[in-house]
């Protein structure tokens, strides 16, 4: 409703998709190669504690393995205008996440959250729904759900359990949050550059769209999901 599809009726898709898959005849070399691969990267991203390999590193292989294979070349690559220019993005935004904790703004605005919620009476219930309106959208200045997690999760978990809000309640919906920001902007998380990258959404489309669905995500978890919360005994 709020981003319609240009094409809305697709009656010929299944015997288009038939047509197409018979000109691409049996899979071929280059296809199980491809594969093969992706089966290799995922299994070395999963054993990754295991074996000690970083998931940067099995990436690397994965993408190493697809060049000497002759499944891509690098003019393949560097024709990939949308992933390189999200990989920018990514660089400056994780370097400036990085540096808004280590130069004391993240936990500078936190404290004074907590020095807000401590001077006035707004109840446990009014700093719960303060300091997760402020967790959320604090993620504009992260460049990963993990990033944000590691810097902020800890420190507004406690100042919710300063206020006397309920803590299973507490860790549930920051952690519930933590999934639900991802889409904001597309830099707020791997998958959130993915859809980006593909290069179908304009920019200013994403934060436009980033923050509606905020604003409906926050509305059903309220609603809804306070509702819920209150039958199964969180609070």
């Amino acid at each position: 409703m709020i981003y319609p599809p240009q094409i809305k009726s697709t009656p010929d898709a299944p015997a288009a998709a038939k047509r197409k898959l018979d000109e691409m005849g049996p899979v071929k070399r280059d296809e199980w190669i491809l594969m093969a691969t992706m089966l290799l990267t995922v299994a070395l991203w999963i054993l990754g504690d295991t074996i000690k390999m970083g998931s940067v590193v099995a990436a690397l292989i994965g993408f190493s393995l697809l060049l000497l294979s002759g499944v891509i070349n690098w003019d393949d690559c560097i024709s990939e205008k949308q992933a390189w220019d999200t990989l920018a993005w990514f660089g400056v935004l994780v370097g400036m996440a990085a540096q808004l904790t280590t130069l004391g703004v993240v936990p500078w605005m936190s404290t004074s959250v907590a020095d807000f919620l401590e001077s006035r009476s707004v109840g446990w219930f009014g700093a719960f729904c303060i300091l997760q309106i402020a967790y959320f959208f604090l993620h504009y200045l992260f460049a990963s759900q993990t990033a944000h997690v590691g810097a902020l999760y800890s420190a507004f978990l406690a100042m919710h359990l300063a206020s006397k809000v309920p803590a299973l309640l507490s860790a549930l919906a920051l952690a519930f949050n933590t999934n639900l920001f991802g889409a904001i902007t597309h830099y707020g998380s791997g998958q959130a550059a993915v859809y980006y990258g593909a290069g179908y959404v304009e920019l200013r489309d994403v934060f436009k769209l980033g923050i509606v669905m905020a604003l409906i995500n926050i509305l059903i978890w309220a609603l809804t999901g306070a509702a819920w919360w209150k039958i199964v005994g969180l609070y």
